[in-house]
């Protein structure tokens, strides 16, 4: 199985026109969808009905925990945007009800959504090891799909196209270098880390630390285990691609 199980993973799916459902500006509610079922994705994902019920039981809007699943914006646990009201699995997919909350961001992420800057939802999520298994199809291009009956919800975010430069980082580190990304990325786990070590601050803060982390780590590990894209591999089948020397850019990383 391909599948990195103990990882904070991201997905967003094409909803269409369900993406964004509505939006009230003068009570700064909006519904959406944050994932659709039984719809295969680009990772060969295919989400059943009932994934998500675990999570919105122990975490949901109407949970007594104080680490209720988050709504971000760009996966960023230091961009709350608001909270999430109602969350529920309907025959389409995973519905939202959210208030934006009167920060800067939320007053951001408002207008943003009534110039329809933000177009997409995107889930943060952890996959489960048993609820998760490949069933064979050679009639598709990669031989079958996974079929997903659960996962760990951790956030639903707003997000932009390409605007996060840690959700598509391998997209990102083509045009920008990799040792450029891995810098990036390597300073801010170090930040969160020595925060985390100081162990200051509420448990809800401490929590979004760790998740930031968590997703931070996640991302590193997608640029490591994804070779660069070489343009002039294109230009003749003939030219060999060297291989990538991760040692040279960890040694390149300032610490």
């Amino acid at each position: 199985m391909d599948k990195i199980i103990n990882s904070y993973s991201i997905k967003t799916q094409d909803m269409g026109i369900f993406a964004l459902k509505d939006l009230d500006e003068g009570s700064r509610k909006v519904s959406m969808y944050l994932s659709a079922f039984d719809k295969m994705d680009s990772d060969s994902d295919i989400i059943r009905r009932g994934a998500f019920k675990k999570s919105i039981l122990e975490r949901g809007p109407g949970s007594s925990s104080n680490r209720k699943i988050a709504f971000l914006r760009f996966h960023n646990w230091e961009k709350p945007i608001g909270k999430f009201l109602e969350l529920r699995e309907d025959e389409k997919g995973l519905y939202a009800v959210a208030q934006l909350s009167n920060s800067s961001d939320g007053m951001d992420a408002l207008a943003d959504y009534k110039d329809e800057i933000i177009r997409e939802h995107s889930i943060g999520f952890r996959y489960i090891k048993d609820k998760i298994k490949f069933v064979e199809d050679m009639n598709l291009e990669a031989g079958g799909y996974y079929e997903i009956n659960e996962v760990a919800l951790f956030e639903g975010s707003a997000v932009t196209f390409g605007a996060n430069e840690f959700t598509n980082v391998v997209d990102v580190a083509k045009s920008e270098g990799v040792e450029s990304i891995a810098q990036k990325i390597h300073d801010e786990i170090n930040i969160i880390g020595k925060s985390l070590s100081s162990g200051k601050g509420t448990d809800e803060r401490l929590h979004s630390l760790e998740m930031k982390l968590k997703f931070l780590n996640a991302r590193f590990f997608d640029l490591v285990k994804t070779e660069p894209f070489n343009k002039n591999a294109l230009k003749s089948e003939s030219v060999e691609k060297s291989p990538f020397d991760w040692n040279k850019v960890i040694t390149n990383i300032k610490i």
